[in-house]
């Protein structure tokens, strides 16, 4: 089964709950990860079934990190927000770093996490 993670920044997580909800039949056949904030958030608007990791300053980053080096994600929706300086940046630099070692998808904004959500569906046909 696809896994896919999905986290966003405090300014993001708006964003990332329309796109849930837009995508939201596609998502239902996918397990699905998050940090801990977005995870709760995500299942509240959405009633997706979502495993919540730790939220990203208390660790989720690196959790979800440890599971692409681990070949358990097919992807990662990661909403991030560059205008605003975050505690944890060196946990997300070594996430979006883990992501390039080991080939995993990346999306950080809506458009490319569009095109995210379409290759996974057409790598399962």
């Amino acid at each position: 089964m696809t896994r896919l993670a999905l986290i966003a920044h405090d300014e993001k997580k708006p964003e990332l709950i329309e796109f849930a909800q837009a995508h939201r039949s596609q998502l239902l056949e996918y397990d699905l990860i998050a940090t801990g904030t977005t995870g709760k958030r995500l299942m509240e608007a959405t009633d997706l079934e979502i495993d919540r990791m730790e939220s990203g300053p208390l660790g989720g980053d690196l959790m979800i990190g440890a599971q692409v080096a681990e070949g358990r994600l097919d992807g990662i929706v990661f909403l991030r927000d560059p205008l605003t300086a975050q505690p944890h940046e060196p946990d997300i630099s070594a996430l979006l770093r883990i992501c390039d070692v080991h080939d995993t998808a990346l999306a950080t904004n809506v458009e490319s996490a569009t095109y995210l959500l379409e290759g996974v569906a057409n790598s399962d046909d």
